[in-house]
């Protein structure tokens, strides 16, 4: 029972911590689920709206750390630190995700949990029976806690994973995901993943002479009544970009953005640009510098025209075309508020963060790849 119970931590341990790096590699991922689960919860218990509105502000500090505190006690685990009650905190957040990912299954109302990130895709029902299944073993690690060791040393290792945890979050968020698994990322072709990958498959419920059947294709035989059409069968064939639009006014400019070189200054949330508005003017020379080599550079804002125009007069983007696109969007699209994202072709080509920006010779090198 005793090596029943080390695998059980070995393995809960080990997959705490990858889920948390995971995470760790893009908070804000993570933010935006957590938002997303508090606009649930404020609607289907309207009594604790207020409370559920009042968290949206804090959900990148609720982000990152709860990311950090999942590869903290992962590693605790792993290296047997205050064991006892690492276990016991491991239960309680077992048992919270659980709830969480049934409520998901159950009502249907959070179609990804996010329990590894946007690398990882579960179904709300197999997240829960994959937080069972660690509850389960955390359970078989309490009952024979008293097999393993008082937890006394270990405090190097959680040192440095602390330095780690503290240092991968600070990149994310200042540079943007040390890997990018997002469908916006550089290298991806934007019309090709606006596309299925493979073609919806259907269920078709067909009745004739008060009998049913259910066929996989549709029936070419007349005599069939259709009934009902069942799914598709296999969402996650379909496309990975959904709701990719830019427009202003009456005109879309969707389409258009697949052509040429672009670069664009990405303004997520005009007024929280305003904490990183130094780097703009650089942002406008290097579209200046570009302009010549025929890279055309606009403007994408998530916020309203009267937020946008004094913001542009403020900071020299003014002369610059704008075109509006879903705060979502923009915010899968680029990590980091402002930003760069150039596309060459409907193909992004690069990607950079307010706090990192290229060169005019290093985004004509990208254009050239």
């Amino acid at each position: 029972m005793r090596t029943l119970a080390h695998l059980c931590r070995l393995l809960v341990g080990a997959v705490f911590v990858f889920s948390g790096l995971i995470k760790l590699n893009d908070p804000i991922g993570t933010q935006l689920k957590l938002i997303e689960y508090f606009e649930v919860f404020a609607q289907d218990f309207p009594a604790m709206a207020g409370f559920w509105e009042a968290l949206v502000p804090y959900a990148l500090l609720f982000s990152v750390l709860l990311c950090m505190l999942e590869v903290l006690a992962g590693v605790a685990l792993l290296v047997q630190w205050r064991l006892r009650h690492i276990a016991w905190l491991l239960v309680g957040l077992c048992g919270f995700f659980g709830f969480l990912t049934f409520y998901s299954a159950y009502f249907n109302r959070v179609t990804d949990c996010g329990c590894f990130g946007e690398m990882i895709k579960l179904s709300p029902w197999t997240s829960f029976f994959k937080d069972i299944a660690l509850l389960v073993l955390l359970l078989v690690v309490v009952g024979q806690r008293r097999a393993f060791g008082t937890g006394r040393s270990g405090g190097a290792f959680m040192a440095a994973a602390l330095l780690l945890c503290s240092g991968l979050a600070f990149y994310a968020l200042h540079y943007g995901p040390p890997y990018d698994g997002l469908p916006y990322a550089e290298g991806q072709n934007l019309p090709q993943n606006m596309k299925n990958l493979r073609p919806y498959r259907f269920r078709y419920i067909m009745t004739r002479n008060g009998q049913q059947q259910t066929f996989d294709q549709y029936p070419t035989d007349t005599t069939w009544a259709f009934k009902e059409m069942i799914g598709p069968l296999n969402p996650a064939d379909g496309p990975r970009i959904t709701d990719y639009r830019l427009w202003r006014d009456t005109l879309d400019f969707t389409q258009a953005s697949f052509s040429g070189k672009k670069m664009f200054i990405v303004l997520t949330d005009v007024p929280k640009a305003e904490a990183h508005a130094e780097t703009l003017p650089g942002m406008v020379k290097l579209a200046r510098d570009l302009t010549a080599s025929g890279v055309e550079t606009y403007v994408l804002i998530g916020s309203s025209e009267e937020i946008y125009r004094p913001f542009a007069q403020r900071h020299g983007l003014g002369s610059l075309p704008y075109f509006y696109a879903d705060g979502k969007v923009l915010k899968t699209m680029l990590r980091t508020n402002p930003g760069l994202w150039l596309l060459h072709n409907g193909t992004v080509a690069g990607k950079w963060s307010y706090a990192r920006l290229p060169t005019p010779g290093q985004v004509l090198d990208r254009l050239q790849r």
